[in-house]
């Protein structure tokens, strides 16, 4: 038995209602949906491959991308002598990589996975290619569809070079300051919102057709060391590294990413040895009890946190890694896990089985068909003007407006007298800035010199405003006069730098009026800027990490426009005429009393274009709605996922509104439920009581002293839970259902320390199926519902959850 509080008994409760399969690798739907024939293509490899060949596929070799003699014979060797599964290129040009990956591939008797590190883009290693933000840049972006958005951009380009996979994203989170290695690599402070990023890049990555490798496993944020160095260490207990460190690994394992890159990390609660050579961190947490699938991958293997081991890629393999980043000493790994299938620590049968694994995964990415990159105007289809827009929309969003404490943005075009002072390594450095700002806003331009300290400050003196632009690093020069002005008059702080450059900065975080962080001095971001001050663009940026103790990750506002634009439904290709329509609609249903009032609001392309308010707040209420009104949102699930998905199979024809609900839960059939309709469940006229207490089949009631519940509190039921309902101060939950740790037998999570069995789901059924059912007049009811999912499900084989977020969210750019 397992002692949980109370408080997991809601949870638990709602869980019941909404039953999540484990989420598949989301890259292996091609191999699944052919399955036959990629068990063939595998199978007809697998036939006449030699242990040597199987273990190389293993192996992804790190070459150089230099067109040369000596580079073409080391790819040569690798695949012909070693037969490696893949390739790193280490950096270069892109028609180089191009031309020796068709090189490479020619050879190759089985296609090759092309790798890249590319952290933020195909500018991190190839020159000429696009650059795309840093993560800690783009962690402050508040719409994540951008970063969706961005990883399909990502795998294009990926795509078009001939590349697989790609080693990103970064999934550690960004707590130590110190970190030498991780910092702007990272999305961010806040594990929530890192988790969010992560999730939301690999799914774009990965519908890309790129495998993505979220990396360092279990999370190399809070260190001080670089592992490229020497092995750092993370000297925290289990449950420090469950909140923080681990959260964005779960997050991409739950939404189906493919690839897990293991780090060299010493975790002393976790493991004596390494975190990538480590049976109970790759095995043990990983894949038993994170339950990822996908394909592990080492880190760098030469790296100096392992390079000092022996036989460092037989160990990796042992531990339960499947594909090693290996050191150019090709031979000598490969003679070292050899020797380690001799002593038994390695068998043959888990060498074949990470061989199948990984030609699956080459099935899956397309590598059955030919493999070879069109070197044809290559760097013109890289660099398209679609993504070239796409990495400033991410600038832009990326914006931060961190505090407005004097409420002075936007700017009041009626105040006189304002100043801008930039602080530059030249002043044509931010000439963009204050030529868009004094089309907006007349002002006067001074530019910061160590020389001229006075003479600004005189001219500065009868302003009412300052706007201070910093482009410099070494802008700390002028602390001095910026303290004095921030004292005497409202200044706002503009920073076309990186984030960093706020540190350190005690007085000016304390007492500027406005701080806005634009990350960069590109000259279309010091336009946007301006625009957003004065007030014809908007902002919406939230810091990504703490700035010392005054700003938290999370701290900025939004910035609309005070100055919107009106927009008609006909701007948008809309029909002004249709969406009138919508008024009859809104009261009707006020008349028929199917509610008191509502507001309608209806957007196109982030404008709204029909936003109106019909009848009152309540029925006995003679209050008009208005639109700043809050609402409270009750079973918005039903509407916005199960209700669609049933339209959405409706409109396919996969079913009649007068089909039995038993014919797709078999559960029912032989039971007084095997006539209820789909028509019955939607109008909530099947019978079926409103709810059941699922939650008790899991509890032991007897252990509970008095009862699971009392009307009265007393020394055992001091849990106020209703009025005058207070619930046992401790639960025990059976062992039949319910575990405090993920494994493969407890694999459903409920809360972070609560986890069911998948059979769970059976239970819930054969309550409903036993379920005294009444007369058939409304009745609203939970199970109607929970049974529409079941069908949903069985139509679209995938779970209810995947369906939408494949058929309506992910279209739609929604979350």
């Amino acid at each position: 038995m397992i002692k949980k509080r109370l408080m997991w008994l809601g949870l638990l409760c709602w869980w019941s209602g909404w039953i999540f399969a484990g989420t598949p690798v989301r890259l292996l739907q091609r191999a699944e949906k052919d399955s036959v024939a990629c068990r063939q293509w595998v199978d007809s490899l697998m036939e006449n491959m030699t242990l040597k060949e199987k273990i190389g596929q293993l192996f992804i070799h790190t070459v150089s991308p230099a067109i040369s003699e000596r580079g073409r014979a080391d790819i040569k060797n690798a695949v012909k002598m070693y037969h490696i599964g893949g390739l790193l290129f280490s950096g270069g040009q892109a028609e180089s990589q191009a031309e020796l990956t068709n090189y490479a591939q020619s050879m190759a008797a089985i296609p090759l996975f092309l790798t890249f590190d590319g952290e933020w883009g195909l500018g991190m290693r190839l020159k000429r290619t696009l650059s795309f933000p840093r993560n800690r840049v783009l962690g402050c972006i508040s719409d994540d569809s951008l970063l969706y958005a961005y990883g399909r951009e990502v795998a294009r380009q990926c795509r078009e070079m001939g590349v697989h996979i790609n080693f990103a994203p970064v999934a550690d989170v960004d707590n130590n300051p110190k970190n030498p290695v991780i910092n702007t690599r990272s999305f961010g402070s806040n594990p929530q919102e890192v988790a969010r990023k992560v999730a939301a890049y690999t799914r774009g990555l990965e519908d890309g057709g790129v495998l993505a490798v979220c990396k360092h496993f279990p999370g190399h944020g809070d260190t001080e060391v670089d592992s490229h160095k020497a092995l750092p260490t993370l000297p925290f207990s289990r449950s420090r590294l469950d909140s923080i460190e681990l959260q964005p690994f779960r997050e991409a394992i739950r939404s189906g990413v493919g690839g897990v890159m293991t780090g060299h990390l010493h975790v002393p609660a976790l493991s004596a040895k390494p975190a990538s050579l480590s049976k109970e961190i790759v095995r043990g947490l990983l894949q038993d009890e994170l339950q990822f699938d996908g394909l592990t991958f080492t880190d760098a293997l030469a790296m100096q946190g392992v390079s000092g081991q022996k036989e460092v890629a037989a160990q990796a393999l042992i531990a339960g890694n499947d594909l090693l980043l290996v050191q150019r000493n090709l031979k000598r790994e490969l003679d070292g896990v050899l020797a380690a299938i001799r002593r038994g620590e390695l068998t043959e049968e888990e060498i074949t089985a990470k061989c199948r694994k990984v030609l699956t995964y080459k099935y899956a990415l397309g590598l059955n068909l030919p493999q070879r990159v069109d070197k044809t105007a290559l760097l013109k289809r890289l660099k398209t003007p679609q993504a070239e827009q796409l990495n400033l929309e991410l600038q832009k969003k990326a914006v931060t407006v961190i505090t407005d404490r004097g409420g002075q943005l936007p700017l009041d075009p009626s105040v006189s007298g304002t100043v801008l002072l930039t602080i530059s390594t030249a002043m044509s450095k931010l000439h963009p800035f204050y030529k868009q700002l004094n089309a907006r806003i007349p002002v006067r331009w001074l530019h910061a010199h160590p020389d001229s300290l006075r003479r600004i400050s005189e001219a500065i003196r009868p302003a009412q405003r300052v706007i201070v632009a910093v482009q410099a690093d070494d802008y700390q020069k002028y602390s001095a006069m910026l303290d004095t002005l921030s004292g005497s008059k409202p200044v706002v702080m503009v920073y076309f730098t990186p984030l960093a450059a706020l540190r350190g900065q005690k007085k000016i975080m304390e007492k500027a009026a406005s701080i806005l962080l634009a990350h960069t001095d590109k000259a279309d971001i010091q336009r946007h800027v301006a625009d957003v001050i004065a007030g014809y663009a908007c902002a919406d940026g939230r810091l990504s990490v703490n700035i010392d103790r005054y700003f938290e990750a999370g701290a900025g506002i939004t910035l609309d426009p005070h100055r919107p634009h009106r927009y008609t439904p006909e701007d948008f290709g809309m029909n002004s005429g249709v969406l009138e329509r919508i008024d009859a609609i809104a009261r009707e249903g006020i008349r028929a009393g199917a509610y008191p009032g509502c507001h309608i609001l209806i957007m196109r392309k982030g404008h709204a274009v029909y936003d109106k308010c019909f009848g009152t707040i309540a029925y006995d209420s003679e209050i008009p709605v208005k639109d700043s009104h809050l609402y409270d949102l009750a079973s918005l699930s039903k509407t916005v996922g199960t209700l669609m998905a049933v339209m959405k199979l409706y409109d396919e024809g996969r079913f009649g509104l007068t089909d039995k609900i038993a014919k797709y839960v078999p559960s029912l059939k032989g039971t007084d439920k095997e006539h209820i309709t789909i028509e019955d469940l939607l109008l909530h006229e099947s019978g079926l009581p409103a709810y059941i207490p699922f939650y008790r089949a899991a509890i032991d009631v007897d252990a509970c002293k008095g009862g699971l519940f009392k009307k009265k509190p007393d020394a055992n039921h001091r849990l106020r839970v209703a009025p005058n309902l207070y619930a046992c101060n401790s639960v025990c939950f059976k062992s039949e259902w319910a575990s405090s740790r993920q494994s493969a037998e407890y694999s459903l999570q409920v809360s972070e320390q609560l986890f069911l069995k998948p059979s769970f789901r059976n239970e819930i059924l054969r309550q409903i199926a036993e379920a005294p059912l009444r007369s058939k007049t409304y009745r609203y009811s939970c199970l109607n519902f929970m049974l529409l999912k079941e069908m949903v499900e069985y139509l679209a084989k995938e779970p209810m959850d995947t369906y939408l977020d494949r058929t309506f969210f992910r279209p739609l750019g929604m979350q």
